[in-house]
């Protein structure tokens, strides 16, 4: 046992002396300081969940992003500021013959423009570019303008003289003056005669002609040459001026729905029927093909029965009739038992013309139409601005005691032509024109030539320069503020059908500028109307509509729900593991700058 106490104290003993002689520990803080350098694995699986989330986020924005077609700004923005800078402008040649005359054509150039500057009155939309030539013919004698060459001007010198307007057949004189003119071609022409029966017409074609005396009627004729050009070839007879912006009987997809319709007021009485297919083919058709660069029209027609008017009528003893007053035209049409129905395919941005034929019952027939002025009148009808037309037909038998009334009859063509004639009457007005073959201006009257479609040749190219300026500015408009719209609603779906609306209504913008500006009217006139139906159709379209206020603080509101719970776990928890695993390095740094310190 002593030896084995021996070993043990010699071992102690060594273990002692060799701890004397290694070199001390620092001290070890387990709160601040650790031995072992900290693991990965917590903070990789914390990180991969919060990159797992990160990747799949921009599979969810793709899969709740909108569609958007691309639109062409740059050509909108250009198309507006082309319109508001630059005026549209139309070009005119107009022509003025004088047959007879020794004047010098020079001179009376100078006085028609004169008149024509005075007469021309500024638009801020659209203008007129205009260059006038002039002919003085004598005899052997024919002198242009200086500034008149030989291809300003259709007309060969002595293809008209005095004898050609002897005749008193206005008709015969205006094919005439197309004959020697030209039908085709764009230019007015004006053509003063000297004569003795002093008369001034204007033909239904782009003519017009006067016969005057001699001495200072010259110069009058000057002043009439000049107020016919601008006055009527170029406003159309209108006051207002030459391209007025307001009343377009013409919606906005370019389509007018005539409906007509023959009310009976009470069919215990008598029941009316018409023919109005032959009135279509026969009246009808050829106005609608002249109009058709202006307006897509159809044409519907009904019959209807028990529709009394809403206005009152009293008997007059001197007429020995029923009358009604202009006072009461407000009232004459019932809403409520006018069941002025249309097709389907009139719905939409369609303009509707109603136009009516009012046969009254027996109580009140014969019912008259009594003016302001005390005078009953002529047509028995009436017209409501945007609206359109009424027309009261009374029946011949009416005041006849007749047991066969209540058959059913049918009105005469005669009558219905006359109807359908004053019909024509209300939709020229509508247009803005007048219903009367005559223009009264400041130096005097002018017959109007009327056409047998309706419209006149130079009629029908001032509604289409007012048309086309009209269209252009309104889809301009219309395509602006579908720029502003959709660039100020980023979560607004832009269908690709959208996108082809526009572009295609700005072709045909362009194409109906350069038309006008060409002078191809009723080419320009069609275009214009193609470009606002389509921008209307654009910016009208229901995708649009459905989802016009679908913002991104609407998406985020319906997806948080869903996704923020777990994505701000997921976050907060690698947020932590990171701060962990940063001061458990930190521990491991510290312990190891102390034993090396202390080494």
């Amino acid at each position: 046992m002593a030896e084995i106490s021996e070993a043990a104290g010699s071992d102690s003993s060594k273990l002692t002396e060799n701890a004397s002689k290694a070199p001390p520990q620092p001290e070890f803080d387990p709160k601040s300081m650790r031995k072992t350098k900290p693991g990965l694995k917590r903070l990789f699986l914390t990180l991969s969940v919060l990159f797992s989330f990160l990747l799949g986020f921009p599979f969810l924005w793709k899969s709740v992003e909108i569609y958007r077609s691309p639109l062409p700004f740059r050509e909108i923005d250009s198309l507006s500021n082309q319109l508001q800078s630059d005026n549209l402008l139309f070009p005119l040649h107009f022509h003025a013959l004088f047959v007879g005359f020794d004047a010098d054509p020079d001179r009376l150039r100078l006085s028609i423009l004169s008149g024509i500057s005075n007469l021309t009155s500024p638009y801020p939309k659209c203008s007129n570019d205009y260059t006038l030539s002039v002919t003085v013919e004598s005899g052997s004698h024919c002198l242009r303008s200086a500034t008149t060459s030989p291809r300003s001007s259709s007309y060969q010198c002595g293809s008209l003289t005095a004898i050609d307007f002897d005749q008193n057949d206005d008709v015969a004189i205006d094919e005439r003056l197309v004959s020697v003119f030209g039908g085709k071609t764009k230019e007015y022409s004006v053509v003063v005669v000297k004569g003795e029966s002093e008369r001034a017409v204007v033909g239904k074609y782009r003519q017009a002609w006067m016969v005057v005396g001699s001495g200072r009627e010259l110069e009058i004729a000057a002043v009439k040459v000049a107020e016919v050009l601008v006055n009527v070839f170029v406003n159309g007879g209108r006051e207002e001026g030459s391209i007025p912006n307001e009343f377009m009987p013409v919606g906005a997809d370019g389509r007018i729905v005539l409906s007509f319709n023959l009310l009976n007021a009470d069919p215990r009485d008598w029941v009316y029927d018409w023919d109005f297919q032959t009135i279509d083919n026969n009246l009808l058709a050829p106005m609608i093909e002249a109009l058709g660069p202006v307006a897509n029209i159809s044409v519907e027609s009904q019959v209807l029965y028990h529709t009394p008017k809403a206005s009152f009528s009293y008997w007059d003893k001197k007429l020995e009739s029923y009358v009604f007053s202009t006072k009461d035209l407000p009232f004459f049409v019932n809403s409520n038992e006018w069941h002025l129905d249309t097709s389907i395919a009139a719905g939409g941005r369609s303009k509707i013309l109603q136009f009516v034929v009012y046969v009254p019952s027996a109580k009140e027939c014969p019912l008259l139409l009594q003016l302001p002025n005390g005078e009953i009148s002529k047509t028995n009808g009436f017209i409501s601005p945007m609206w359109g037309g009424v027309i009261v037909w009374n029946p011949q038998g009416c005041l006849k005691d007749d047991n066969k009334l209540t058959a059913r009859h049918t009105i005469p063509m005669q009558d219905l032509e006359s109807m359908f004639e004053v019909f024509t009457g209300q939709f020229r007005q509508l247009f803005g024109f007048k219903s009367v073959n005559i223009y009264a201006g400041s130096s005097g009257i002018w017959n109007l030539l009327p056409s047998e479609r309706g419209f006149t040749e130079w009629e029908l190219d001032v509604l289409s320069r007012q048309h086309t300026c009209f269209n252009l500015h309104s889809c301009a408009t219309t395509l602006e503020s579908l720029s502003r719209l959709v660039q100020s609603l980023p979560r607004m779906i832009i269908m690709d059908e959208i996108g082809k609306q526009v572009k295609f209504s700005l072709e045909a913008a362009k194409l109906a500028q350069s038309n006008a500006s060409r002078g191809v009217y009723e080419s320009s006139a069609a275009s214009s109307r193609q470009a606002r139906s389509l921008a209307e159709d654009a910016f009208f379209h229901p995708s649009i509509m459905s989802v016009s206020y679908y913002s991104f603080e609407h998406c985020f509101a319906v997806y948080s729900p869903f996704f923020l719970p777990v994505s701000m776990h997921v976050v907060l928890a690698a947020l932590r593991e990171l701060r962990r695993y940063k001061q458990e390095k930190a521990k491991y740094v510290a312990w190891k700058a102390k034993a090396n310190a202390a080494s």
